[in-house]
């Protein structure tokens, strides 16, 4: 078989890099002769006729990627045909392996935005400089797990919080194993530096006659009204109440059923909503608009959330994400069990719903000294 780069033209004014897997002539039941081939497209583009020096860099790095990938596709077809274990691998671009790790993981949106997050502070720790597997030991690995810790920052440029460098250290674990497994190193390096601990996931949220007060009080925004609330009475997520269009809601008499794919999981999901919830979405329109036209996520609508909370008297750092919270919270204290809640949700496990039980039992433990004492007069 042979594995070659090939180039496609694009009328956007680019190449489309793919790889051919050539397999040789074959011939149908009546003899007809035609050549067997196969194509991978790497999601990789050069420019045909680069502009500027910025281009023309951009150019050199698609290509090396694309050069490391046909690399691994020639190791990886060597080793399954002969039995043996390509020694090339070692030259082989440790962040070209983990890039296509990462991209495997494309359809599972939330997945891949950590492992895309955790790949742009491992290509600082490596400070681009050309790493291969050759050069991955146990000084690199503790490296950059000391790296998260101490030096990464934010996109705000605060250092990252103990869950992010728990994420990132995760994958860059995840992408370590993987390589072991493919014959890329001789030692599992996963194993040789214990990751983080997992932190205490804050979850700030309302009660229910805050919940209340927020009703009463002035939003500059009717719009982030009505979905903030919106989310606290069904437990939507920002990116599912943004996107929700009419076609995703069933109005079936008095009830309302939404149908609709979470954003994160891409799980499908059929909720029933509360009468109270249905008002706040208004008039049914046009089955393409969306429900809450005109939402905005960014840095003035979170502000107007903190001084709408301020108007209804509450100090708590409350985010729209807090009403996801706020609804789970409201759930458990209802009565609902832990289950229903995680299926509300669109938890694939149990224990992230737990959480939430927590606050519920912290509640239960306030309400004990809510009594004034009654001055019982008794020996002990």
């Amino acid at each position: 078989m042979k594995i070659k780069l090939k180039k496609k033209k694009l009328a956007t004014g680019k190449y489309s890099l793919y790889i051919e897997y050539y397999k040789g002539k074959v011939r149908d039941a009546n003899g007809k002769q035609s050549h067997k081939r196969e194509f991978e497209y790497l999601k990789e583009y050069l420019y045909i006729n680069p502009k500027n020096a910025s281009e023309k860099k951009e150019n050199e790095e698609t290509l090396l990627r694309a050069e490391q990938i046909l690399s691994i596709r020639r190791a990886e077809y060597a080793q399954g045909k002969y039995g043996i274990k390509d020694r090339s691998k070692d030259k082989l671009l440790f962040l070209t392996y983990y890039d296509k790790l990462k991209e495997e993981r494309y359809e599972s949106k939330g997945n891949y935005d950590n492992w895309d997050a955790a790949q742009n502070h491992l290509e600082d720790y490596c400070k681009k400089k050309k790493i291969t597997f050759e050069d991955i030991d146990e000084e690199f690995v503790l490296g950059f797990k000391k790296f998260l810790n101490k030096n990464s920052r934010t996109k705000s440029n605060t250092p990252l919080s103990q869950n992010s460098k728990y994420a990132y250290y995760n994958k860059f674990k995840a992408a370590l194993k993987q390589a072991f497994e493919d014959g890329y190193t001789r030692r599992n390096f996963a194993t040789v530096v214990k990751g983080f601990a997992q932190g205490e996931t804050s979850r700030e949220h309302l009660t229910h006659d805050e919940l209340k007060a927020m009703v009463k009080a002035e939003c500059k925004h009717p719009i982030l009204k009505s979905a903030f609330l919106f989310s606290c009475l069904t437990g939507l997520r920002w990116s599912d109440v943004n996107k929700l269009t009419w076609s995703e809601v069933r109005d079936e008499g008095p009830e309302t059923q939404l149908v609709f794919k979470q954003k994160k999981t891409a799980g499908q999901e059929y909720q029933f909503i509360s009468p109270e919830a249905r008002k706040l979405m208004g008039k049914r329109k046009q089955e393409k608009d969306r429900v809450f036209q005109g939402l905005k996520y960014g840095a003035h609508f979170n502000a107007e959330i903190l001084r709408w909370c301020m108007r209804a008297g509450i100090t708590k750092h409350i985010t729209f994400h807090s009403a996801r919270h706020t609804h789970a919270v409201l759930l458990l204290e209802n009565g609902a069990d832990i289950y229903t809640v995680s299926k509300i949700l669109g938890h694939k496990e149990i224990r992230t719903t737990q959480v939430y039980a927590k606050l519920v039992d912290k509640k239960k433990k306030e309400a004990a000294y809510l009594i004034p004492d009654i001055q019982i007069d008794y020996e002990i």
